[in-house]
């Protein structure tokens, strides 16, 4: 029977199940984790080895500000796809791009893009290794990263345990915020706009976390961090119990909103765009953890009936609604 529904009606996450649905009927025995269950797709290639392989499209209206320079378009083309290679505890060994624009574009802005993109691979330790161009409406930029792993060391969605601690990297809502100052004419410094404007992918954290042998599961936090607990939670039957007082926002954020504290959270859990690294970790094993790159504790694992919740500063518990950056009309 065929589904005539709105791909705006279905929302993203849904169009991706049912897409999976359709791509992973194959049965090629080097696909270890295939389409829509994890930030990469796994091939094996050797016996002590893994190729992590993933890819994104970013458009000129819905993903790069008009404040974005054409160089940090280019970084961010590359970051987001290399946050998804940090997340599987792997190393970039490779970016290609296909770049579709108006035939009246500036050649100095396709290198400038072209310019920030190979910077963004060099600081993840690759370089840009092929791609395409086109003539599109719109701009668009379609990144694929590779990266590869030890068996071992490969980081998935799934390994959550109750009792782990759920922690994060760097801060959470900092570019969502950024974002609304933006969207609001309120002036902030370099130090929260380039959150936003030049995300950093964790390859470094993620590849000595991976080693470590601490962490159960991770993935980024390019949807928010809500959005993330919540995909947590349901691959690995698991709940969250989340601190509200030890979510790490960065000071910048409060110096604009500090007439409303319940907006510090708001934006900390409900934003996207941090490319930040949420994983738990054996609570046997934290020092180790903490020992290998800066992270914060942010709260439990806890048991599937729990839900996922946040223990406020009130000490009253509330529910973490799922929702977060989403595309396709979520």
């Amino acid at each position: 029977m065929t589904d005539s529904t709105p791909v705006s009606e279905i929302g993203e996450r849904s169009l991706i199940k049912r897409l999976s649905g359709i791509f992973n009927k194959g049965c090629n025995p080097d696909v270890r984790i295939g389409s829509g269950t994890d930030d990469c797709a796994v091939v094996d290639i050797s016996d002590d080895e893994y190729m992590v392989i993933t890819t994104d499209m970013l458009h000129r209206k819905t993903d790069f500000p008009l404040q974005m320079t054409p160089w940090q378009i280019g970084w961010m083309s590359a970051a987001v796809n290399f946050s998804d290679v940090a997340s599987m505890g792997a190393r970039p060994i490779g970016f290609l791009s296909a770049m579709g624009f108006s035939k009246d574009t500036d050649t100095f802005f396709v290198e400038e893009i072209s310019r920030g993109m190979d910077d963004c691979a060099k600081f993840c330790g690759t370089s840009v290794i092929g791609g395409d161009i086109d003539t599109h409406d719109e701009l668009t930029i379609t990144g694929t990263a590779l990266g590869k792993v030890k068996k071992s060391e490969l980081l998935t969605r799934k390994g959550a345990k109750v009792g782990d601690k759920v922690c994060v990297t760097g801060f959470a809502g900092s570019a969502g915020a950024a974002l609304h100052a933006i969207e609001n004419n309120i002036t902030i410094p370099d130090s929260l706009l380039n959150k936003l404007l030049t995300p950093v992918p964790c390859v470094s954290e993620a590849m000595k976390l991976a080693s470590s042998g601490a962490v159960t599961c991770m993935m980024d936090t390019s949807d928010g961090l809500a959005m993330s607990l919540h995909d947590l939670a349901d691959l690995n039957g698991v709940g969250f119990s989340i601190e509200e007082d030890s979510l790490p926002i960065q000071a910048e954020i409060s110096e604009f909103i500090s007439s409303d504290p319940h907006l510090l959270t708001e934006f900390a859990l409900y934003t996207g765009g941090d490319f930040e690294l949420l994983f738990t970790v054996s609570p046997d094993k934290l020092k180790i953890a903490q020992s290998v790159c800066y992270l914060n504790v942010i709260g439990d694992v806890a048991e599937e009936e729990v839900g996922t919740i946040i223990r406020c500063r009130n000490e009253e518990n509330s529910t973490i609604n799922r929702k977060g950056y989403l595309q396709l009309g979520d």
